[in-house]
C-alpha cells in the first residue's frame, strides 16, 4: 500500500458516519482477507527489500487499525439510544424445549400400566449371546443368529477362553431383559421392560435400524392366554381409545408358546399394522432361568414403541421421528 492510498483510505474513514458504513471499511480495509491482499507483496519482494517493506506494511496495518477503532469510538458515542417501554404489556413468552415424542409415549406407556400392577426394569444395550438368544430358546441354526441380522462387535468384545468365548452385539430385542429380571427375582414377576433394541433393517415408513421396544412380562401360578388376551384389550382401548381395533394372529417365536402377533388398524393409512409379537413363555425359557415350568407358567409380549407412537399421534413414517426436523417435534 502506497501512501497516498493509506491516505485515501484513512481520509474515506474519516468521511463516515453510521456503523454499516464504517463494517463495510473495515471488511474492505482491515478483514483477514484485507490484510493478507495487503502483506501478499511482501512474499515476491527481493531478499534485501524484505525488512523495509515489512515495516511499511506493518505500519500501513497499525495506521488503518488503530484508526478504525477510533472512529468506531466516536461513532458510538454519537449515538444515543431512546427507549420507551410499556411496563403494563405482556412480555415475550420463552420457548422451552420439551420431551421428544419416543421418551414420552414410553412414560405415558409405563404409567400406564404402573397402574395396572408393573413394575419397570432395565437392561444393557450390548447383551452376550446367552441372554441374547441361547436363553431365549433361539438354537445356533436360527437364522435369527445370522451375522448379517445383528451388530456383532468385533474380536476384542469377546469373554471366556479357548472354545468357551461369548460374542457380544447390540440387543435385537428387550427380552433380553426379561432373562435378567427372571435371573434375579422369583415369581410373582409383572414387569414392563422400555428400551433401544438394533437390528440391520433396510430404512422405510415403518422399519429403522435402530427402534424402540415396550415389553411385558408376567410370570406366575395359574397364568393363561386368556390373560394376555385381556391386558392387551385393555391397554389397546386404554391407550389409543374405546373404539380401536385390534388382532391377534396365530404366529411362531422360539421363546413363546403358543404364540401371536398383534395388529392395530390404523385408521388413516386404512389398514393392519403389526404392533409386535406376544405369547406364553415358553418352557425351555424358564428352565434357562432356573424356573419350574410344571409349577409357573407366564405370558410376554413385546411391541414397537414406534409405531405405538405412529398410531397414537398420526405419524405416517417412523423416519420422523429420528430427522431432528424441529417442525415435527415442536407438534408435541
Amino acid at each position: 500500500m502506497t501512501d497516498i492510498e493509506l491516505k485515501t483510505a484513512l481520509d474515506e474513514l474519516t468521511a463516515l458516519s453510521d456503523p454499516a458504513a464504517l463494517e463495510a471499511w473495515r471488511i474492505a480495509h482491515i478483514s483477514t482477507k484485507a490484510i493478507k491482499d495487503l502483506m501478499a507483496p511482501l512474499a515476491s519482494a527481493p531478499k534485501e527489500q524484505k525488512r523495509e517493506l515489512g515495516q511499511k506494511i506493518n505500519a500501513a496495518k497499525v495506521a488503518l487499525t488503530s484508526g478504525y477503532e477510533q472512529r468506531k469510538a466516536e461513532l458510538a458515542s454519537k449515538q444515543t439510544v431512546k427507549m420507551e417501554i410499556d411496563v403494563t404489556e405482556p412480555g415475550n413468552r420463552p420457548a422451552i424445549g420439551n420431551k421428544h415424542i419416543l421418551m414420552r409415549v414410553i412414560d405415558e406407556l409405563t404409567e400406564l400400566f404402573g397402574r395396572m400392577g408393573f413394575g419397570v426394569a432395565e437392561g444393557p444395550e450390548v447383551e452376550d449371546e446367552f441372554h441374547n438368544f441361547v436363553a431365549l430358546n433361539i438354537p445356533e441354526s436360527h437364522p435369527a443368529r445370522d451375522p448379517l441380522d445383528n451388530f456383532y462387535l468385533t474380536a476384542e468384545g469377546r469373554v471366556g477362553g479357548a472354545g468357551g468365548s461369548r460374542p457380544f452385539l447390540l440387543r435385537t430385542q428387550t427380552s433380553t431383559v426379561q432373562i435378567r429380571v427372571m435371573e434375579k427375582q422369583r415369581p410373582p414377576i409383572r414387569m414392563v421392560m422400555p428400551g433401544r433394541v438394533y437390528r440391520p433393517d433396510t430404512h422405510d415408513a415403518t422399519h429403522l435400524s435402530m427402534f424402540h421396544q415396550f415389553e411385558a412380562l408376567v410370570v406366575d401360578r395359574g397364568v393363561s392366554m386368556v390373560d394376555l388376551k385381556s391386558t392387551i384389550s385393555q391397554f389397546v382401548r386404554a391407550y389409543f381409545g374405546e373404539a380401536t381395533r385390534f388382532r391377534m394372529r396365530p404366529s411362531f417365536f422360539p421363546f413363546t408358546e403358543p404364540s401371536a402377533e398383534v395388529d392395530v388398524w390404523f385408521e388413516d393409512r386404512n389398514k393392519w399394522i403389526e404392533l409386535g409379537g406376544c405369547g406364553m413363555v415358553h418352557p425351555n425359557v424358564l428352565k434357562a432361568v432356573k424356573i419350574d415350568p410344571e409349577e409357573f407358567t407366564g405370558w410376554a409380549f413385546g411391541f414397537g414403541i414406534e409405531r405405538i407412537a405412529m398410531r397414537k399421534y398420526g405419524v405416517s413414517d417412523i423416519r420422523n421421528f429420528v430427522e431432528n426436523d424441529v417442525r415435527f417435534l415442536a407438534q408435541f
